[in-house]
């Protein structure tokens, strides 16, 4: 049987099986299943057709839209960057991923304008699953709908989980430690409400895990289970761009205002350049930028100059944006600011760094 009949086999049972506590063990092995028949069909296939869609990451963060075809992603990429996207009132006018630099407040923002998408893309529709796993390096993902059509949104949603992207969620607090023996151990520094422990050990030797101790310090699910499991999903904060809001009343402007209450969105206007300040701005603050600023050993601090990162970024990311020869060559930083229990303290390459920090790099003396 093809990878996708038997996918569909199994979510045609699972929307058959009612969920209670007396299938929970059934279902789980059945997401399990399925969770592994879908990593398999986005393994990338030998050959190609002569479209790339690999893109080298640049700048000091990565966006990516995604959006179905015609909605004017082109347009937004050409309006923000200096990219020069092709555009067109047909679908399928972008072919190849192109990137296009943002610059604001000081930060280079690498803007990515994906092939539009279509239903049924993670399973290699339309190229689908190329697009959707180049997007996988991403630190912002905007879905980008028009104002007629919204209800794009959770079919989005879903092609990119269906390709391990999960959207403003975070890792799950789990840890599995393989063991040679002993079966395996389950315990937790919380109640959990959505997940036993017979489900657990059925979904854990699903994956031909036997021998393990699993600590679990959150109420998860199966899902979240399944994604520690796996090992290879990614997390990935979202925004909604709305765009041709010029071409929308003020009732219709209402009901989307009404349907993204919710949500973290942007109302725009690629073509007539309406609230594109606002969606930078957006952007910025999505994505959660801070500034280092360097001082070279017995020296002042340059504070003309700082480096843009993303927060939560370490010293091995600094020493990565400088020369790959600092990780190398490192033996230790000292940093003055919020992130330092004194000044001048001491730290190494996993540290995590603060806005405002300022930060000595010591290398080996070659």
């Amino acid at each position: 049987m093809k990878i996708e009949e038997e996918i569909r086999r199994i979510e045609e049972e699972l929307r058959r099986t009612k969920y209670n506590k007396a299938t929970q063990k059934h279902i789980g092995i059945l997401k399990a299943k399925l969770a592994k028949l879908r990593d398999l069909q986005n393994k990338p296939r030998g050959g190609s057709s002569g479209y790339s869609y690999a893109v080298k990451k640049t700048g000091d963060a990565t966006v990516a839209f995604v959006g179905f075809p015609s909605v004017g992603k082109s347009t937004l990429l050409n309006k923000l960057t200096n990219a020069n996207s092709e555009v067109g009132a047909y679908a399928f006018t972008t072919l190849t991923i192109v990137p296009g630099i943002l610059e604001y407040k000081g930060a280079k923002i690498q803007v990515l304008d994906a092939p539009g998408i279509i239903a049924g893309a993670s399973v290699g529709k339309g190229r689908g699953s190329e697009v959707l796993s180049a997007v996988r390096s991403a630190d912002l993902i905007l879905l980008v709908v028009d104002v007629f059509t919204l209800d794009h949104l959770p079919v989005l949603e879903k092609e990119l989980y269906n390709v391990g992207i999960r959207l403003d969620e975070k890792p799950p607090d789990v840890k599995i430690v393989k063991k040679d023996r002993g079966g395996i151990t389950v315990s937790s520094t919380v109640p959990l409400t959505k997940i036993d422990e017979e489900t657990i050990r059925a979904v854990l030797q699903e994956n031909k895990i036997h021998n393990a101790d699993v600590v679990i310090r959150e109420d998860i699910t199966v899902d979240q289970l399944i994604d520690v499991i796996s090992g290879n999903r990614v997390y990935i904060p979202s925004l909604v761009v709305v765009n041709k809001i010029d071409l929308a009343d003020e009732e219709l402007i209402r009901r989307i205002k009404k349907k993204l209450e919710d949500r973290e969105y942007v109302l725009v206007s690629g073509y007539r350049e309406i609230n594109l300040e606002e969606l930078k701005e957006k952007i910025y603050n999505t994505l959660g930028f801070i500034k280092v600023y360097l001082k070279p050993q017995g020296k002042k601090p340059d504070l003309d100059e700082p480096l843009v990162l993303l927060k939560n970024s370490t010293v091995e990311d600094v020493c990565n944006k400088l020369h790959r020869d600092f990780v190398k060559n490192f033996r230790y930083a000292q940093v003055w600011g919020k992130s330092a229990k004194h000044p001048g303290q001491r730290v190494g390459l996993n540290h995590v760094l603060e806005d405002g920090d300022i930060l000595t790099i010591v290398t080996k003396k070659r």
